[in-house]
């Protein structure tokens, strides 16, 4: 399975050009599964979930199963918040970085 990648920063400024980028590779995706890592993810803010619950919609308007894995902690409660987690249909939120 093919999993595309968010990048390390996805605020509004990064949305547009971050779903433009997820809906190309979409197109070429392989396979019924639309899978993204959200790992690297450091600098976020709702327009992360934006995107995700945008490239959703698309990923199963193409007939494809949307997963996200390894959501930080942080979108994971602001998804919760908005009440959002389910369309998510996230894996297990990777453990919060330490402060410094």
């Amino acid at each position: 399975m093919t999993v595309l990648a968010l990048p390390q920063e996805l605020t509004q400024p990064q949305a547009n050009a971050c779903l433009r980028a997820l809906m190309q590779d979409l197109a070429s995706l392989p396979g019924a599964e639309a899978a993204v890592d959200a790992s690297a993810l450091s600098h976020f803010d709702s327009s992360a979930l934006a995107v995700l619950l945008e490239f959703r919609r698309a990923a199963m308007a193409q007939g494809k199963r949307f997963s996200t894995q390894s959501l930080p902690q942080r979108l994971a409660d602001l998804a919760t918040l908005y009440g959002v987690i389910e369309l998510l249909a996230a894996a297990p939120v990777s453990a919060p970085a330490p402060l410094n």
